[in-house]
């Protein structure tokens, strides 16, 4: 499943740094985690910000952590910032992904852009 979302107004470390922290209260585990800025070529003043990381749970049948989505994020401060997690639902199932979705809407909904 792939979910995607788009944000005005959000810095995108904040939206990185708070889906780490709302992963890990799924029980979930941020890895290869890693965070880029970028200066615009036409205005040095302005920034693009990339973040990456997976999401990796236990899986008991095989008793070691297995990756269960792949976060990106890419945006600006002054502009829109979109998030993308393709999820792998037999390892987190749907009641995590909803919960993980509520409680993004609960801080983030009101800089969400509607399609």
């Amino acid at each position: 499943m792939q979910i995607r979302k788009t944000y005005r107004g959000v810095n995108p470390d904040l939206l990185y740094h708070q889906l780490i922290d709302l992963a890990r209260k799924q029980g979930a585990v941020a890895t290869d985690a890693k965070i880029e800025t970028y200066s615009l070529p036409n205005d040095s003043s302005s920034f693009i910000t990339r973040g990456t990381f997976t999401l990796k749970v236990r899986d008991e049948s095989v008793k070691t952590e297995r990756d269960c989505c792949q976060v990106n994020i890419i945006g600006s401060a002054k502009g829109d910032t979109k998030l993308m997690l393709d999820v792998d639902e037999k390892l987190f199932p749907q009641p995590k992904v909803a919960a993980l979705q509520d409680d993004l809407d609960f801080i983030f909904s009101g800089y969400e852009v509607k399609a």
